[in-house]
């Protein structure tokens, strides 16, 4: 069996890692590199960094910083937010990062996903898929499933029969697609990983979204990463067990010392959960 692996994620804005609650309500949480060096020490299995804002402000992702974490850091490091071509995803890969993250190109442009997989191979094209649970009202359809047959499944009147709805622009427009439905086209495509966060739950410790987690991970054979709510280490293994995840996204109880990385791998480990200590 897989190891299931525990990733500190960094949200960062204006060069500084930050937390915040629904995706709103941020605070700090101190430096990325020194961040990202203190859980690289700690056993980390892998990093996340998502510029949060790069997509809703159309500029170019933060090269610099992973290329001082690469310099530093020496567990795989996924990188997302703002990435529009495949310009991008080169140069994120050539400043040291092992995958790429993609959410609202994808939405917007999913032969994107098709394209950067063929040319940098699906193990290192990570799509992000923020969901939330379904308000009934129409979402901001994007243009090219209007009217289309060949994604029908896809239904566009997603409120019609799922629980939750793809989001984009760090959370800020509602699409309108359902979102176990989008994971598994996404694998279809071309995508090697799912980074799953449930915005209802982000930021509010009270654990992940379970159902929303086991929807996706029994729709895709490609591993799902559970994110969004984590509050104490029983909710790491809810998501693992209950969930179904490959893999658990984690920030608050991490980046305000509420738990070490070790002691959840530990925590998991006496659960019965396979981990790399």
């Amino acid at each position: 069996m897989l190891a299931k692996r525990i990733i500190p994620c960094l949200d960062v804005r204006d060069g500084r890692v930050v937390k915040g609650i629904n995706f709103v309500n941020i605070r700090d949480a101190g430096d990325p590199v020194e961040n990202a060096v203190f859980y690289d020490e700690q056993g980390a299995d892998e990093l996340t960094y998502l510029d949060i804002t790069a997509s809703h402000e159309k500029r170019k992702i933060m090269l610099d910083v992973v290329e001082k974490t690469a310099t530093d850091v020496f567990i795989p490091l996924t990188v997302g937010g703002g990435i529009g071509s495949l310009d991008d995803i080169r140069d994120l890969l050539n400043a040291g990062c092992d995958k790429v993250s993609i959410n609202t190109t994808a939405v917007n442009n999913p032969e994107f996903i098709a394209q950067a997989s063929a040319r940098f191979g699906s193990q290192c094209i990570v799509v992000a898929i923020d969901a939330k649970r379904s308000t009934g009202e129409p979402g901001d359809t994007p243009p090219w499933l209007k009217g289309s047959e060949s994604l029908s499944y896809l239904d566009i009147t997603s409120h019609l029969d799922t629980a939750w709805e793809v989001y984009t622009h760090g959370g800020r427009r509602a699409k309108g697609i359902d979102a176990v439905r989008w994971a598994r086209y996404m694998e279809e495509i071309g995508a090697g990983e799912i980074l799953l966060t449930s915005m209802d739950r982000d930021g509010t410790k009270i654990g992940y979204d379970i159902e929303l987690t086991r929807a996706v991970s029994e729709a895709v054979n490609i591993p799902v990463i559970a994110s969004g709510g984590a509050g104490e280490l029983g909710h790491l293994y809810d998501a693992l067990a209950g969930g179904k995840a490959d893999a658990v996204l984690a920030a608050s109880i991490f980046h305000f010392r509420q738990h070490t990385i070790r002691e959840a791998k530990e925590f998991l480990h006496a659960k019965g959960v396979t981990m790399r200590l």
